[in-house]
């Protein structure tokens, strides 16, 4: 089962945000995801290499306004093919600043045309990773 890596850059100062992300993070133990918090005094191109490194020629996926939308269902049918993968799939969220020129030739993927901190983007992208569990698992908390 391929697992589903998300990092950020810098633990949340927001308390909110960080409340929330820590519950998302708790509930998707279980589920294969797992959040790893980089240091936010790293340049935006030291950060991906880092990401890199500790992918290890896995799939890599930028998080950015002008990626490729989803809508929860299909969302979830991308969630479902990592997961069946053998490889895990890392999800980065950028920096406050954005990846700048570090960003070339990555795949791409947008939670919509809005931009947003990016201690939000960690909060909607843990609640649409757990959102896609459960539609996987055809539990109630997806309504669509």
């Amino acid at each position: 089962m391929g697992r589903i890596v998300v990092h950020l850059h810098g633990t949340a100062k927001n308390t909110s945000h960080r409340a929330s992300i820590s519950d998302y993070s708790a509930r998707l133990r279980g589920e294969g995801v797992r959040v790893i918090e980089h240091s936010d005094k790293t340049s935006a191109q030291n950060y991906l290499e880092e990401v890199f490194r500790g992918a290890k020629n896995q799939s890599v996926i930028l998080l950015q306004e002008n990626g490729k939308m989803h809508d929860s269902e299909s969302f979830a049918s991308a969630v479902g093919r990592w997961r069946l993968s053998r490889e895990e799939t890392h999800l980065v969220i950028g920096p406050a600043d954005g990846f700048g020129d570090a960003e070339t030739d990555l795949k791409t993927i947008s939670l919509g045309p809005l931009t947003m901190q990016h201690e939000l983007a960690a909060v909607v992208l843990l609640e649409q990773l757990y959102r896609a569990t459960t539609i996987i698992g055809g539990g109630p908390y997806h309504r669509g």
